[in-house]
């Protein structure tokens, strides 16, 4: 069965949506079947997997494709109508990956999905809400032969961002050098246990249960840094050892108290990242990122030719390339042995 992986972080701007790209690109590329899921009503990932340039392009992309996104797989269920079943994905470029798009009406579920979660007798119809999310994210993985679904999420901690994080199988955390993402660990740590102990009542008797434990933190990722020699420059470390320390002191320990985190033991066991519980460093893409966008591939998978430079320039790049490969399939390989798929 396919495991759901679930990239969470409630602040902004730490590259969530570019990494569910390119790790499940990097993924797609070790032989994994992948699929994407859009949980942001932004839709900045439908938007990044499929080339979209503006909202033309996404109005297309709907009335071509009414049935092939995400708010739509769910609408039975939160109309109360008929019962899930299996969403219509679409094609990538990169064979072997798949996506699921989203929409910008999944905020719509927003009032639906809370009123479910807060109370305390709800109508059978709302209690089968919150464990719809990861019911047909499963159905529908298991209807297209995949072997994990990544999920991006939106940086929030609503109702529905709850729903998908309870309903997935393991989940990391991106993270940014810099004082309020340290906030937001220090907040996650708060959150997510409580989010998990509250969940019990939608475990058991509804029509869709959510799973009997809580997601797994298999780690964190550091990223967006500016590179020095090969390493962050000492502002960026300065604030990515410190982050690193508090998921470390602060988020581990209150995720492990409800059995939600892989251990430090496990972790190195597995072969990842430089430290507990770091999964890898990934700098900024500076100059390939513009390449990457216009080509719908992730700047480690550019060719020489899609450079498009020549002589010292393209001899830095081709460098960058190819130090980028090596992080994400070496993030990839990570994943597969934390979490078995």
């Amino acid at each position: 069965m396919a495991k759901i992986v679930s990239l969470f972080n409630h602040k902004g701007g730490v590259s969530k949506t570019t990494t569910t790209f390119n790790l499940g690109w990097a993924l797609a590329s070790l032989g994994k079947r992948v699929l994407l899921v859009d949980g942001d009503p932004q839709c900045n990932l439908t938007g990044m997997v499929l080339g979209f340039d503006g909202k033309s392009d996404f109005d297309v992309f709907y009335t071509q494709n009414p049935d092939a996104n995400l708010c739509a797989g769910l609408a039975p269920v939160f109309a109360s109508q008929q019962a899930l079943a299996p969403a219509r994905v679409v094609a990538t470029t990169k064979p072997g990956m798949q996506l699921l798009a989203g929409h910008i009406d999944l905020a719509d579920y927003e009032a639906q999905m809370a009123v479910a979660f807060t109370t305390p007798v709800a109508l059978p119809a709302l209690r089968n809400l919150p464990g719809s999310v990861g019911a047909l994210l499963r159905m529908t993985a298991q209807e297209n032969a995949v072997d994990v679904v990544l999920v991006d999420m939106s940086p929030s901690i609503g109702a529905f961002n709850q729903a998908v994080f309870l309903g997935s199988d393991f989940f990391f955390v991106p993270t940014s050098p810099d004082y309020f993402c340290l906030l937001a660990v220090d907040s996650l740590a708060k959150v997510l246990p409580k989010w998990n102990a509250g969940a019990t009542s939608f475990r058991s008797g509804v029509t869709y249960p959510l799973p009997p434990n809580g997601p797994t933190f298999i780690g964190m990722i550091s990223q967006k840094y500016r590179p020095r020699n090969g390493s962050p420059a000492k502002a960026f470390q300065h604030w990515i050892d410190v982050v690193k320390t508090r998921v470390g002191s602060s988020l581990v320990p209150a995720l492990a108290a409800q059995q939600m985190s892989v251990t430090a033991k496990q972790f190195e066991s597995a072969g990842c990242g430089d430290t507990p519980f770091n999964l890898a460093n990934i700098a900024d893409f500076n100059g390939l990122i513009a390449r990457s966008q216009a080509l719908q591939k992730p700047p480690f998978a550019l060719s020489d030719f899609e450079l498009q430079v020549g002589g010292e320039v393209l001899e830095n790049m081709k460098k960058s390339r190819d130090d980028f490969n090596k992080t994400f399939e070496g993030l990839a390989k990570s994943v597969i042995a934390l979490t078995g798929i």
